[in-house]
């Protein structure tokens, strides 16, 4: 008797309706329906009333359905490079969590920096009628996406024809970390970057360089720039390019590295070469991912607000699917993270 109630009762909860969703969280179902479908505004209080009551009935909604009535779905599609790189992990993991938030699902493409995969990734994005995609992929121009049916947002790479461009002050976090290397009395500093583009393509990243170009001006200090390749960005690997680049260049005293990946690299080719660091040798990174604290001594680094520029990504998504203008270039400010290292 006792089972037949229960299967009753389990029968009862995987047929709730929008109606039963309504009812059981006081609300009207014209909310509960744009909560599902992320219309207008709507309160974060009244968002997890709503599917803590769609978790407790075991609703359901019928994404057919949606995506037929809306003519896309409630999936947004993120492009990434890798997934390897700690920065490119926790842009993933940050953008699953706010799109989480708002009531989407994502979908993930890694393009490995192939153009003919980028393109895949869209026209497959195309397909499935997503809600919009964010772009992080890094070395093709964007203008081949014109007339999509979707936003396109950019994340720390090239706008032209994206529906809105996010990215941190590269330009300030150069400036940043080469003002620290200078008070720190360094008198010869080198620039180690790590380049996923062509030289025709201009990405945001690159203005790390610029920064650090005019401080070193700017202040009559002697400088040198370094630039890996493609292959070595797409394998992450850095060391031997950075220990034959302080092995020819001795009397280098302070290192501003594009990532932490190429920081920690640093870091260790010191160690193999009898460098003593911070004594003889002052080393700052970019991004602030989880191996600059990992590193012995801990790395100084420029933080990249990688949490904000998640939550904007998403949100511009879910304004342009309100009906609402979003600005086309988003650019938020990044900060000196001091340890060890200096």
């Amino acid at each position: 008797m006792f089972s037949k109630q229960l299967r009753k009762r389990r029968k009862e909860r995987s047929m709730a309706t929008l109606k039963d969703v309504a009812k059981a969280s006081g609300l009207t179902v014209g909310t509960v329906s744009r909560v599902l479908n992320n219309r207008g505004y709507i309160s974060d209080k009244t968002r997890e009333k709503v599917y803590q009551v769609m978790k407790e009935l075991n609703y359901q909604p019928n994404e057919m359905a949606r995506s037929l009535s809306k003519q896309k779905n409630n999936t947004i599609g993120i492009i990434l490079p890798q997934i390897e790189h700690p920065y490119f992990a926790k842009v993933l993991g940050r953008l699953e969590k706010e799109a989480s938030k708002r009531g989407y699902r994502t979908t993930v493409f890694v393009s490995k920096n192939k153009e003919e995969r980028e393109e895949e990734c869209i026209e497959m994005c195309k397909s499935a009628r997503v809600a919009g995609v964010v772009l992080c992929s890094g070395c093709f121009g964007t203008e081949k996406f014109t007339g999509l049916d979707f936003p396109l947002i950019t994340l720390e790479r090239s706008i032209d024809q994206a529906t809105s461009g996010i990215e941190c002050d590269n330009y300030q976090g150069g400036v940043l970390a080469t003002e620290l290397l200078i008070e720190k009395g360094c008198k010869k500093l080198m620039y180690i970057g790590g380049r996923s583009a062509g030289d025709s393509i201009a990405m945001p990243g690159d203005y790390r360089e610029v920064g650090f170009k005019d401080t070193c001006e700017k202040y009559h200090v002697e400088h040198m720039v370094m630039v890996t390749d493609k292959e070595q960005f797409d394998t992450l690997e850095y060391y031997s390019f950075v220990r034959n680049k302080l092995e020819k260049n001795p009397d280098v005293d302070g290192v501003f590295a594009s990532s932490d990946i190429i920081g920690a690299y640093v870091l260790q080719a010191c160690r193999d070469l009898s460098i003593r660091v911070p004594q003889n040798m002052k080393i700052v990174g970019f991004d602030d991912v989880n191996i600059a604290q990992f590193t012995t001594p801990g790395l100084t680094t420029i933080h990249q607000p990688v949490e904000q520029m998640a939550e904007q990504a998403i949100s511009d998504i879910a304004m342009i699917d309100a009906g609402k203008v979003v600005p086309s270039r988003t650019v938020f400010p990044v900060t000196l993270v001091e340890r060890g290292t200096t």
